[in-house]
């Protein structure tokens, strides 16, 4: 009777398991924490085009914030949103807490664009977002690891990954704004 009891508890605990790894197979399926320390389903920007960028205060590419926001003002009333997450994998260049990076942020950028609590995008302890953002299985286009701060990810409307762009391209740089483009024009043909 004790075999049958754990084997029933171990088959629910893989179900579950299961469930859950299925249930993260669109960005949408993300809940994440914002720097404010609220939880926010990233469902919330279901129909949006979304730029996700890994970001760092204390990095040489650190002027890209104010790329980002000119970005985030330029074309969020068309349906763009910039999602930044801070991380502190490389060199230590994101040390601070999140309400620290939030001062810096609001002081130096007047960033208004959504900005998220501190994760790990890389190595042993990857965030599931980045895990899924990076992996070959559920991005296999543009999946790979991060390779410094402020790589960029273009989601579509409907929550599919449909570009990659490393720290050296810009904001502002003519592919990124055609890219984001053409997913706002996808955007508004519905």
């Amino acid at each position: 009777m004790k075999r049958i009891i754990m084997i029933t508890i171990l088959l629910a605990v893989i179900t579950a398991i299961q469930a859950e790894e299925q249930i993260m197979n669109n960005i949408y399926d993300f809940r994440m924490v914002t720097i404010q320390g609220d939880t926010l389903k990233l469902s919330e920007y279901a129909g949006k085009v979304l730029l996700i960028v890994n970001t760092a205060s204390k990095c040489g590419f650190t002027y890209q914030y104010e790329g980002l926001e000119k970005l985030y003002e330029t074309y969020k009333d068309n349906g763009l949103v910039i999602l930044g997450f801070p991380a502190n994998n490389f060199l230590k260049q994101e040390p601070g807490t999140d309400e620290e990076i939030a001062t810096f942020c609001s002081i130096n950028y007047g960033l208004t664009f959504p900005m998220f609590s501190k994760i790990s995008v890389k190595g042993k302890e990857i965030h599931p977002l980045y895990q899924f953002l990076t992996s070959k299985e559920t991005n296999p286009e543009f999946g790979g690891k991060i390779t410094w701060n402020f790589n960029k990810f273009l989601i579509s409307k409907d929550g599919k990954i449909i570009n990659r762009f490393g720290s050296k391209d810009k904001p502002e740089s003519e592919k990124i704004i055609q890219a984001i483009e053409k997913a706002l024009k996808e955007l508004d043909r519905d």
